[in-house]
């Protein structure tokens, strides 16, 4: 395959082809109802996405972050707490525990997972600590049994923050039923994305989703009677009727992205390459992203893109040595898995629709590289 071919990082053009017709039926019916703010396609989503992830409850939410602050917030976190998070995740995490007035507390990762490494959470809890988020990087569930057992013996709350995790599973169970409640994103880029921003919470506690509802509906639990300082975040109804659509398809996407990413094990070999973790039976990676590592990154970086193959790196800096979190005092080696992996790691093209012959084109670059 010596001939230049073009393949973007992500396209969403064959995935929205087949559903194009349902797109614009539903983008009618909300138009025609006149009700862009919790109608009834919300309403609908939020239960049948309950249902999806196995939970009972559902509250949507105008993107991820917001989901993740308003769990936090409604668990009556704040100044004065500590919240335990993961040092290699999107900086996402660390703003929501910002933004509740707490600060968070980064924990360094597991080399061969990505995800937060659980024999270094108990040595960060600390009188002031009042939960432990697990991100499940990359659409691969961390270890939630034993995170779990952690949480329970520290009385701390569990939070998943299941961003890029739509559909994955830990030993038979969906991300967002392995915690006190759950945060998902549907920026577009996700498995489940929606055509613009938005975001959930999924929970079993009644109480948690009313209070969570009310907060993101500016402290009110009805019209003009407000009984917390709240903001806005809301799941328009909009986006709620796209993301109704795409639900009926995510198991079909996601097994899809799962044979891509077998095709890739199967066909890049350059011992200079370290993929990424591997479905097995108790992890179901429904693969976000797939990101290989490289000790030569951004020279292959380069050399991909002059083949015409697009890339991202998930993460490039790791969230101690922001700017924005300069506070924190964590210089460069304080957490030196994260620092490898966001110095190596490089997202190569995974999405629906990609052919055959342009993952062989890009496995086949890869090799030669």
């Amino acid at each position: 395959m010596s001939e230049l071919m073009k393949v973007p990082f992500v396209s969403f053009d064959v995935m929205h082809s087949e559903i194009r017709e349902e797109i614009t039926s539903a983008f009618n019916s909300v138009l025609s109802k006149n009700m862009y703010i919790y109608g009834s396609e919300c309403k609908a989503f939020e239960r049948e996405f309950a249902m999806y992830c196995g939970t009972d409850y559902c509250v949507g939410t105008g993107n991820g972050l917001d989901a993740l602050y308003l769990i936090m917030k409604a668990l009556g976190i704040g100044y004065g707490d500590e919240v335990i998070v993961p040092a290699n995740t999107f900086i996402a995490t660390a703003l929501a525990v910002s933004y509740t007035g707490a600060v968070p507390v980064l924990v360094d990762v597991d080399i061969s997972t990505y995800n937060i490494d659980v024999s270094k959470i108990e040595p960060a809890i600390s009188d002031k600590t009042k939960a432990i988020i697990a991100v499940h990087l990359q659409g691969r569930m961390a270890d939630m049994e034993n995170i779990k057992a952690i949480a329970t013996r520290h009385h701390l709350y569990l939070i998943e923050d299941a961003a890029q995790a739509h559909g994955a599973m830990y030993k038979g169970k969906k991300a967002g039923i392995l915690s006190d409640a759950a945060a998902f994103s549907f920026y577009p880029g996700k498995n489940l994305g929606a055509l613009g921003d938005g975001g959930c919470v999924v929970t079993n506690n009644e109480e948690l989703a009313c209070k969570i509802r009310t907060l993101g509906n500016y402290g009110s639990d009805y019209k003009y009677h407000h009984i917390y300082k709240g903001s806005n975040s809301r799941l328009d109804e909009m986006q709620a009727a796209f993301l109704r659509v795409k639900l009926k398809s995510l198991d079909k996407w996601n097994s899809e992205r799962q044979r891509i990413a077998e095709k890739y094990f199967d066909k890049i070999n350059n011992r200079n390459i370290i993929l990424p973790p591997k479905n097995s039976e108790e992890y179901r990676h429904i693969y976000h992203v797939f990101a290989i590592r490289c000790e030569e990154r951004d020279g292959l970086e380069k050399y991909l893109y002059e083949n015409g193959i697009g890339t991202v790196k998930h993460y490039p800096i790791p969230i101690h040595l922001q700017k924005a979190y300069e506070d924190l005092k964590k210089g460069e080696g304080t957490y030196p898995i994260a620092e490898n992996i966001c110095r190596t790691i490089l997202s190569i093209p995974m999405y629906y629709g990609i052919s055959d012959e342009e993952i062989e084109y890009v496995a086949d670059k890869i090799n030669q590289f």
